[in-house]
């Protein structure tokens, strides 16, 4: 008996399945990505206040690790080049708030001289970074 051959169907790839595991997986990148946290500055540890009023975003960031060193933002920066250092990534006549983060460990008198060249910048506000008690 000569039976009628039937006609191959064209072989289909379901791409449904595929969209929903990258799907999965782009969900999963997105939700992993929220919980990581940017690092301010260098890591140092603030000095504790009670009184301490949560601020605006500082403009810039001004580090003094426990050594004394200084960082404008990541860059190491020399005491006497921070006015000029500061002045170049601000603009002319923009008020700019630079916020120190001093280890709790830091001299005074390095804090307080530091405070002063920044006061040479005209239209600069400091602001001294603490952790809250807890």
């Amino acid at each position: 008996m000569n039976l009628p051959e039937e006609p191959e169907k064209p072989f289909q790839i379901n791409i449904v399945p595929m969209i929903d595991v990258i799907f999965a997986i782009l969900a999963f990148f997105i939700l992993s990505t929220l919980f990581l946290t940017r690092a301010e500055g260098l890591p140092v540890d603030l000095p504790r206040a009670a009184t301490a009023n949560q601020q605006r975003s500082p403009d810039l960031t001004l580090t003094i690790d426990a050594q004394g060193n200084l960082f404008l933002e990541t860059e190491a920066v020399d005491l006497g080049n921070l006015a000029t250092a500061v002045e170049s990534r601000t603009a002319a006549g923009e008020p700019v708030l630079v916020t120190i983060n001093a280890d709790e460990a830091v001299n005074h008198g390095r804090v307080v001289a530091v405070m002063d060249e920044l006061r040479q910048v005209n239209q600069v506000r400091i602001g001294i970074a603490t952790q809250p008690i807890d």
